[in-house]
């Protein structure tokens, strides 16, 4: 399981949220940058002999703990409708595999919200989180590039919603945190952080 890396934030006054997530429909210009600079670029880098050995994004993983609103059908509801909003894309309810008897979570218990987002909805938010979302957090200096899983995976955490430009303050009921996991295709830590790197993720400058 990879380390997050949890970027810290601060409420500010937002835009007018939508009633719900819109489709996406326009072509997603990270892919267009992914096809026509980036595959060259770790091409020329890593020596690839064909387009085929070049990593590639997969899929985005966005998770939202429910915590104590695992009982709670308002609260589940409208971390549903956050997510959803966020991810431009309906949100499941994640349910406990098993119960652990620690954290009172019985097998079959809500326990989240999830989205998976592939192909031009996971262009758009990537797009989105490294150029929108991320520099609207107070003192940001970059994310950390040392949480990665050693299989071409990284995981991030934020602690609040209120820093996606589709959530209207005045209709926050309760700061909800999320994970970000970026599943590669890349065989190594190496590859995955130059290709994350060449589409923007603004890691800290060492």
């Amino acid at each position: 399981m990879a380390k997050k890396d949890n970027a810290s934030q601060a409420p500010a006054k937002k835009k007018k949220n939508a009633a719900e997530a819109k489709p996406f429909t326009e072509a997603a210009r990270l892919r267009v940058k992914y096809n026509e600079e980036i595959i060259a670029q770790l091409k020329e880098k890593f020596g690839y002999e064909n387009v085929m050995q070049v990593p590639k994004l997969e899929k985005i993983v966005l998770n939202m703990g429910l915590g104590s609103e695992k009982d709670n059908p308002k609260g589940i509801e409208s971390a549903l409708e956050e997510l959803s909003q966020i991810a431009g894309q309906k949100a499941v309810v994640t349910k406990a595999k098993k119960s652990v008897a620690n954290f009172k979570v019985r097998e079959g218990m809500n326990i989240g919200a999830k989205v998976t987002l592939r192909g031009d909805r996971m262009y758009y938010f990537a797009d989105k989180l490294m150029n929108i979302v991320l520099p609207r957090v107070r003192d940001f200096r970059g994310i950390s590039d040392t949480s990665f899983d050693g299989r071409g995976n990284y995981a991030m955490g934020l602690k609040e919603q209120l820093i996606f430009p589709e959530i209207n303050y005045d209709d926050v009921d309760k700061i909800r945190g999320m994970d970000i996991v970026f599943v590669t295709t890349a065989k190594t830590d190496e590859e995955a952080k130059e290709l994350l790197k060449l589409m923007g993720m603004p890691f800290v400058q060492a």
